[in-house]
């Protein structure tokens, strides 16, 4: 199973839903890191003031709030058919 990375920071609302909104769309589909930002210098200078920050397969899908579009064409485009029309259905919703 692949994995969706989120860039976040404790105490970042938006992160918090942003998470919450997510996790039903990848569900037993995706597996999901939440990543500290602050845990890790690097992580810190780059998204410092972006977060939240999706990326999947190594590439930005969305930033601030969910993009239901972004992630939908990401997913599909990575996992093509393993990504099935209930879930394709969930993520237009």
């Amino acid at each position: 199973m692949q994995t969706l990375h989120v860039y976040s920071r404790r105490g970042c609302h938006l992160c918090e839903c942003l998470v919450e909104e997510l996790l039903p769309l990848i569900r037993g589909k995706l597996r999901l890191e939440v990543r500290d930002i602050d845990s890790r210098e690097d992580w810190q200078k780059r998204y410092d003031t972006r977060v939240p920050v999706v990326e999947f397969d190594g590439r930005l899908v969305c930033e601030y709030e969910l993009d239901r579009e972004a992630l939908r064409s990401a997913m599909g485009s990575a996992v093509g058919s393993a990504v099935g029309p209930a879930m394709r259905s969930a993520i237009e919703r």
